[in-house]
């Protein structure tokens, strides 16, 4: 779901610190990240979400920093 999206990518709201279910869609609408529907529900594939965090600039996958 989107919420658990959030908590394994690691998005939380400064405001509250609970999981940031907009930051997750807004990556869905901008195409980076891509989403089933299925009873008015998004899911997502956790190899999906690993190849995300894989690519991100700010992990050891993304840029090849140590």
């Amino acid at each position: 779901s989107t919420k658990d999206a959030a908590i394994y990518l690691r998005k939380f709201r400064k405001v509250d610190g609970k999981p940031s279910e907009g930051a997750i869609r807004n990556a869905v609408w901008r195409g980076i990240l891509k989403a089933r529907k299925w009873r008015r529900r998004l899911y997502f594939k956790k190899t999906d979400l690993d190849r995300l965090l894989q690519n991100s600039p700010f992990t050891d996958g993304g840029l090849g920093w140590a």
